[in-house]
């Protein structure tokens, strides 16, 4: 009994349990994210209309009716679904006995139509089979032969006229030529073998053509308009170095002739309508003649080698830059003998020597000018030539004058400056000198120029100076040379020729140092104590005659006026000197000689040894002193 009221105990604690479970499990439950319960209480609000007791006893059977409409509404749905369906199925069955009877019906004409079928394919292949060899030919046509008017453009019309369309007619000959050795490499040698033959006459005939063609307008070219079909025609003539050649050769002819009548018109005619003047108009000027024909070339060769240059412009110059200036010396030896005539006329005149030089650097400039268009050729010979002929005439004339000049040498005058033919050579050497201008040979040239005018100028100084004493002499020569250094002194190139001219006035300026310093020791009464100064015993000198206190007396007395006026004596000579820095020399020089001369004195009177009484009063002065007086300003 006790055990069966433990075991309804047990019970009702599990029953207990289980609902506690199950009520915690409802309210654990979160119906806003209960998707499916919230759609079922969604659709329950729609016919569970009041929360009543009547209606929550009828809740149960509510939702079993709905649930029988539900279905008995999805039943006959699917009862119009089966129908369809059933009526598919019969449609079906219908269609698959048409495609049975076409199936029938299609075999029994396919067995019939087989052999129709099988001899429309075999026409078909072959069909396709002969347009394939058909677009193979027509391609190997194209690619391997002309057209009618690619011939048409090759041979060209009766005027023998060449039009932009034949340059790309005659490369694509070359262009199937090449082509033909991928038919040899391909093993159709027969094909290759005769296209290769009909391109290469295709191409003779195109390259004879062009020949001709531009044979005639290289032949009428007057005033070059070069075209670029002129400029193809040669880089295509360049195929044929000896049709090239000739080409080449006919322009520099017919351009060599147009260059001649060019010159000889500016040198007779002038410009068009008479601007500029005619050249030969200037004749009597032959500085001017001679520039202006070099300046007419110099503008007209580098016209000639620019129309050069366009005519061969796309052609390699690596490759044919010796016939260019082949060109260029035929096109330019034309202008060489009347050039050569006229200068050579103008050099056979007596000319002064500074226009022959002139004219020998104005040859020198444009030569060289020119030599950067066309080297090597006539012209440039022609040039070289004139140019030494000039030089040469120029130095015979040089020396000439010169001569002349030296011969009407006057003696020197008085004031021992140099005498009028001495300037008046002095004055043609700066005239010539002043017209030295290519610094390629401006050292060359001032070298032989001063070889030419001062060598012969310092000997006839020289020779009209020998009756003059030798203080005026060197006076004179100074006064020369001091001159000829002024004007050379203006010029580059002369430091060799002004170092010689240095050594010589040093010369001069010794022997005028020698007779200065002999006048101030006469002067001063200084020749007997400079002797006895020079002797070997030179004891007790203050009683030795003329070295007595009052001999000593006298010089000192002359050497304060001398120290107060330095310039009283002077040579007369020495002030004649045109250069102050030769006085100051002459006068720095022989006061030296007098302050050594002073400082020996002045050892010798404050030696003890030589018994000289108050030294420091007879000679106050110091030797720096004394010398520091005497030096020039």
């Amino acid at each position: 009994m006790q055990k069966s009221r433990m075991d309804e105990k047990t019970e009702e604690v599990t029953v207990s349990t289980q609902l506690n479970k199950r009520l915690k499990k409802i309210l654990d439950v979160r119906l806003e994210n209960d998707v499916d319960t919230l759609e079922a209480l969604k659709e329950l609000s729609s016919f569970y209309k009041e929360n009543t007791i009547q209606g929550r006893r009828n809740f149960v059977s509510q939702i079993e009716k709905q649930s029988l409409s539900i279905n008995e509404d999805f039943l006959s749905e699917l009862r119009k679904v089966k129908e369809s369906l059933d009526g598919i199925r019969s449609d079906v069955i219908s269609m698959n006995d048409m495609v049975q009877e076409m199936k029938s019906s299609l075999h029994n004409t396919k067995t019939k139509t087989h052999n129709l079928i099988e001899q429309t394919t075999r026409l078909k292949s072959e069909s396709q089979k002969l347009s394939l060899q058909k677009e193979v030919a027509g391609e190997f046509l194209k690619t391997f032969q002309l057209n009618a008017t690619e011939q048409a453009h090759l041979r060209g019309d009766q005027e023998n006229t060449i039009t932009k369309d034949f340059f790309p007619v005659l490369a694509r000959v070359n262009t199937i030529h090449q082509n033909c050795k991928i038919l040899l490499q391909a093993g159709h040698q027969t094909a290759a073998i005769e296209i290769m033959e009909q391109m290469a006459l295709y191409q003779e005939i195109g390259l004879e053509r062009l020949y001709r063609w531009t044979l005639n307008n290289c032949k009428n070219i007057e005033l070059p308009d070069i075209s670029l079909l002129l400029g193809d025609a040669m880089l295509w003539l360049l195929e044929r170095p000896v049709l090239f050649q000739y080409v080449l050769d006919e322009y520099a002819t017919a351009r060599r002739a147009v260059l001649v009548r060019g010159f000889l018109d500016a040198l007779t005619l002038g410009g068009p309508g008479g601007t500029p003047k005619p050249i030969e108009m200037h004749a009597h000027d032959p500085q001017r003649y001679v520039g202006d024909m070099l300046a007419w070339l110099h503008q007209a060769i580098p016209v000639e080698a620019e129309n050069l240059q366009s005519l061969l412009k796309k052609c390699d110059h690596s490759l044919i830059g010796a016939q260019i200036q082949q060109a260029m010396t035929n096109i330019t030896e034309g202008v060489c003998p009347p050039l050569q005539v006229r200068v050579e006329q103008i050099l056979a005149n007596d000319a002064e020597a500074t226009v022959l030089y002139t004219i020998t650097n104005l040859l020198r400039f444009y030569q060289k000018v020119i030599q950067e268009v066309v080297s090597g050729g006539s012209l440039d010979k022609n040039l070289e030539e004139l140019h030494s002929a000039s030089f040469a005439a120029f130095v015979r004339t040089l020396d000439g004058q010169v001569r002349r000049l030296s011969d009407r040498i006057e003696p020197p005058s008085s004031e021992l400056t140099p005498v009028l033919g001495i300037t008046r050579i002095m004055s043609l050497l700066r005239d010539v000198l002043a017209a030295t201008s290519v610094a390629e040979q401006r050292k060359q040239d001032i070298s032989q120029i001063i070889s030419c005018i001062v060598d012969p100028l310092l000997l006839v100084v020289n020779e009209s100076a020998v009756r003059l004493t030798s203080t005026d002499m060197a006076v004179y020569m100074l006064n020369c040379i001091y001159q000829l250094q002024a004007t050379l002194s203006l010029y580059e190139y002369v430091e060799d020729r002004l170092e010689r001219l240095q050594a010589q006035s040093e010369a001069q300026i010794d022997t005028l140092t020698s007779e200065q310093t002999s006048f101030l020791v006469a002067n001063l009464s200084l020749s007997p104590i400079y002797t006895i100064l020079q002797e070997q015993d030179r004891s007790h000198l203050s009683t030795t005659p003329g070295m007595d206190p009052a001999s000593l007396k006298n010089f000192l007395s002359k050497l304060d006026s001398f120290l107060s006026m330095p310039d009283i004596l002077l040579l007369p000579q020495i002030r004649l000197l045109q250069s102050s820095n030769y006085r100051k020399v002459v006068q720095k020089r022989s006061s030296e000689v007098i302050a050594t001369i002073y400082k020996q004195l002045y050892e010798a009177v404050h030696n003890p040894a030589n018994l000289y009484q108050n030294p420091t009063i007879l000679m106050p002065r110091k030797p720096e002193q004394v010398l520091e007086l005497l030096s020039p300003p």
